[in-house]
């Protein structure tokens, strides 16, 4: 190999690759921890605290459904992290304090747009995109 050819090799592997910016197995965990209440355990929105609420909890397995197939990620995560704010939610999302914060990372909504939003956000997203029916 030409010292040149071997340089360029090793500089292609020194790169770090970035991350796989969702991890719905912790998005699981964040919704089993601070949304079932509400959403229940199923994301169908029959969670205990439900019937309380003065707006009806939505059925999170059928947000894709609603949105001609296609998961609404950008609805989605302004509703979580209070772009959108949702009375229910006590006003801005998350009132769970620090559960959803932490480094930020770029999201590519359904229409190809770049957001940003923390990383438990975006692997509540990934969660719940999987969850979809």
């Amino acid at each position: 190999m030409r010292p040149l050819a071997t340089l360029a090799a090793l500089a292609v592997l020194a790169v770090p690759l970035p991350a796989n910016a969702q991890d719905a197995e912790a998005g699981r965990d964040l919704f089993r921890q601070n949304c079932v209440a509400c959403h229940g355990p199923q994301a169908g929105g029959n969670g205990p605290m439900a019937e309380i609420l003065a707006v009806p909890t939505p059925n999170l397995r059928l947000l894709a459904q609603g949105n001609g197939g296609r998961f609404p990620l950008y609805r989605v995560a302004a509703r979580i992290d209070g772009r959108d704010p949702l009375l229910a939610h006590g006003g801005p999302m998350p009132l769970f304090g620090s559960a959803f914060e932490g480094e930020d990372v770029a999201l590519k909504t359904e229409a190809g747009q770049p957001i940003l939003t923390s990383r438990p956000i975006a692997d509540l997203l990934a969660f719940l995109e999987l969850i979809q029916e």
